[in-house]
């Protein structure tokens, strides 16, 4: 079944690819993370900046499309652009040995502070208010965690490094409660943001990764850690972080586990996709067949069978988000969806999110938009690494959305309060 989320085939008010050189460098002073490049770092053979240029020569720059959907809406996305600025001027702090570097030791980029942005934005896109997260506040309550080890477990600085560890743990887990959650809930949503972890002392495995290495970092920055500590990424579904000892001659931080700076906002990136991805069902797929399933562009066989009970749970969530209750079961959030797609894309890790961020704009009625994504990504992909079934999708989706665009009378002249992401009834 295909679910038209958002129909917004009124972009017109945006620059198009045709305007003047001055016109262009005022969109990117408007626009910083206008995407210009895109890098697949882990084998460093993604295409470079020039070369990038050339290939997107022919259907112009590639621009996100969330905040100036929702500005022609009518809503108010001065908070969400602030935020993203300040996750942006996080992310360029990213080079190659930060992105390698581990979260004990970063130095150039500051994790929390792009985890609160990235609440922060998605705040403002869900809630509407005139009030920003206060970030800075989040700042000082994580940096209040290490002052209170300090002065519950300054002995610990004098012990050997297991031992300091130990009394870590005992502190994050036991004496301030901090547990791990299954975010994959949509209950449980609030434990994918460091501002709701923080409070509620309840979080996914990312975030508890990332409060663990913010108190070590801070205690390095104080000069009272005098040793190698990595944070290893739990492989169970029930494990937290722990931190272990790295010995100088040991080369256990080449562990896949070890989480580095660039792995570790991947993390919790993927971890707000998945989890607001507005189609849930049949998890045994990836995120982009089960949108491509419901375009009816995947034929991939589906051995699990939804019961009644479900179709029926995800039909009536699916009528209470048009009614813009926000209490959706099965249905996920096409907005915080996008964000995250967005922020992937500005990563520049993996070529795979050009094509998730192109399928949702296809379901949202930017099929222009749609088709450069997806093209852009069969440009960047990496030969070898891709499932046929899914490579067959995004062929049948630009075919499409081809027809579509050469369909005689096709406007983009439609009424852009039709779709569900601008109907903005919430029942507060």
């Amino acid at each position: 079944m295909a679910f038209a989320w958002i129909s917004s085939k009124t972009f017109t008010n945006l620059p198009s690819s045709t305007t003047s050189s001055s016109s262009s460098s005022s969109i990117h002073s408007l626009y910083p993370w206008k995407l210009c490049k895109f890098n697949h770092h882990p084998s460093r053979r993604g295409a470079n900046c020039s070369s990038c240029k050339c290939g997107l020569s022919s259907m112009g720059d590639l621009k996100f499309v969330l905040h100036d959907a929702l500005d022609l809406a009518g809503l108010s996305t001065t908070h969400a652009r602030a935020a993203r600025v300040g996750f942006c001027s996080q992310v360029e702090k990213l080079s190659d040995i930060e992105r390698e570097t581990s979260i004990t030791v970063n130095k150039g980029v500051d994790l929390g502070r792009a985890a609160l942005h990235i609440a922060a934005e998605d705040d403002s896109l869900i809630s509407h208010s005139s009030v920003p997260l206060p970030v800075d506040d989040f700042i000082e309550r994580l940096n209040s965690l290490s002052m209170g080890y300090c002065s519950h477990y300054g002995s610990s600085f004098r012990s050997t490094p297991e031992n300091f560890l130990d009394c870590l743990e005992r502190y994050l887990y036991v004496n301030k409660g901090f547990r791990r959650t299954n975010a994959r809930n949509q209950i449980e949503q609030r434990a994918l943001y460091l501002n709701s972890v923080l409070t509620h002392r309840s979080g996914s495995v990312s975030m508890l990764s990332l409060i663990y290495s913010e108190i070590l970092k801070m205690l390095r920055m104080w000069d009272v850690l005098n040793f190698d500590v990595e944070i290893f990424f739990p492989d169970g579904s029930h494990s937290s972080p722990r931190g272990y000892y790295r010995r100088p001659t040991s080369k256990d931080s080449d562990h896949s586990l070890i989480m580095t700076s660039q792995s570790l906002l991947v993390e919790i990136l993927k971890d707000l996709k998945n989890a607001f991805w507005p189609f849930q069902l049949d998890n045994s797929i990836s995120p982009f067949a089960r949108a491509a399933q419901a375009a009816q562009c995947f034929t991939g066989s589906n051995d699990s069978e939804e019961s009644a009970l479900g179709l029926a749970s995800a039909k009536a969530a699916r009528h209470r988000m048009q009614r813009g209750v926000w209490t959706s079961v099965r249905f996920g959030d096409m907005r915080r969806a996008l964000s995250a797609c967005e922020r992937l894309i500005l990563l520049e890790t993996d070529p795979k999110e050009l094509r998730d961020y192109g399928v949702l704009l296809y379901h949202c009625g930017f099929y222009e938009e749609s088709l450069q994504y997806l093209k852009f990504y069969q440009v960047t992909k990496q030969s070898g690494a891709t499932n046929d079934l899914e490579e067959d999708a995004v062929n049948k989706l630009i075919i499409r959305l081809n027809l579509i665009l050469m369909e005689e009378g096709w406007s983009r002249q439609a009424d852009i309060k039709k779709g569900t992401l601008f109907k903005n009834s919430e029942p507060w």
